[in-house]
């Protein structure tokens, strides 16, 4: 496994990051003892880097891993969606607790939009600088969708990290192409952010094109790392390789093929619309039956929605 530097935290990450929210209950809910032993078979495999969020609720599967691996040093990258200093403080803490840890080495401003949205949020932000001077955050960043979400981190030196969404096809961007989200990121970078890069298989549309779609990923020289999420481990055996530029043989291939997935509403969905309220794509929507429909094109199956469902009605297969 390659190891990069990301941007100027002095973090060594390895160049695939374990996307956590495909295990947790948001997606696949693997059983908890079967998740954490995924997890540790990644990191056997040499992935030293594991993303996730607050309100993916995977901070179990994390702590059962950092109490397990105590041979390495194991970087953790959060997110949350708090807009004041008290959320913020609350979403630190949180995650300080539930990961049985005294600090996060990463906390990102969750999908971040433009730099209104990014003013919008200034509060949790300064909140994160805080914390991170006190030492119980490592480095600060954003998440975002968005071209203008990347822009909005150019010449503010108070943020580490971007995390943007980045694959072969410009899938789910919304304000771009490829080309100049690239631009964006490129122009992130050269001011020593640190970048790792989501949805490099548009949220599942691309996984029949699945090599070529990472291989483009990992080749691109800006980004640290690439987060991928895996359910098994042929596929933690395919992407470790794909990260490390190795070919990947025909067996293996078979092996790692996952089958297609699509986002399901169940039948007793009674249209509330808070999944359409929260979808960063705007890929659902209020059909004439009185039930959510989707817009298959446009999700890229981040299961957002189903978080947000109160009736749970909404699942990612």
């Amino acid at each position: 496994m390659e190891y990069r530097v990301l941007g100027k935290t002095g973090l060594s990450v390895s160049r695939l990051c374990f996307g956590v929210l495909t295990i947790g209950p948001l997606q696949a809910n693997l059983p908890f003892a079967e998740g954490v032993a995924l997890l540790e078979y990644a990191a056997a495999q040499g992935v030293n880097f594991f993303d996730t969020a607050e309100d993916y609720r995977t901070y179990p599967y994390l702590r059962s891993l950092l109490r397990k691996v105590t041979d390495r040093q194991l970087i953790i990258a959060s997110k949350s969606y708090a807009v004041t200093a008290q959320e913020m403080s609350a979403s630190i803490d949180r995650a300080r607790r539930e990961l049985d840890r005294d600090y996060v080495d990463i906390f990102l401003l969750h999908e971040q939009e433009s730099a209104l949205t990014l003013q919008g949020h200034h509060q949790a932000l300064e909140r994160l600088i805080e914390a991170r001077a006190k030492g119980i955050v490592r480095a600060v960043g954003l998440s975002t969708h968005t071209v203008a979400g990347v822009r909005a981190v150019l010449d503010k030196p108070e943020i580490d990290v971007v995390h943007p969404l980045f694959n072969v096809r410009g899938l789910g961007i919304h304000d771009g192409s490829r080309e100049t989200m690239l631009m964006a990121i490129r122009s992130a970078w050269r001011q020593g952010k640190g970048i790792y890069l989501m949805k490099a298989l548009g949220g599942g549309h691309l996984l029949h094109q699945a090599e070529q779609a990472l291989s483009y990923a990992f080749s691109q020289e800006c980004a640290a790392a690439v987060a991928v999420g895996m359910q098994t481990r042929a596929e933690i055996d395919f992407n470790v390789r794909l990260a490390g530029g190795l070919p990947i043989t025909e067996e293996l291939q078979a092996a790692a093929a996952r089958q297609d997935r699509s986002l399901h509403i169940e039948d007793w969905c009674e249209g509330c619309g808070r999944c359409a309220e929260i979808c960063p794509q705007e890929a659902l929507s209020l059909g004439s039956n009185g039930k959510i429909q989707v817009q298959e094109r446009s999700c890229v199956l981040c299961g957002y929605c189903a978080g947000a469902c109160p009736y749970f009605c909404i699942k990612v297969y």
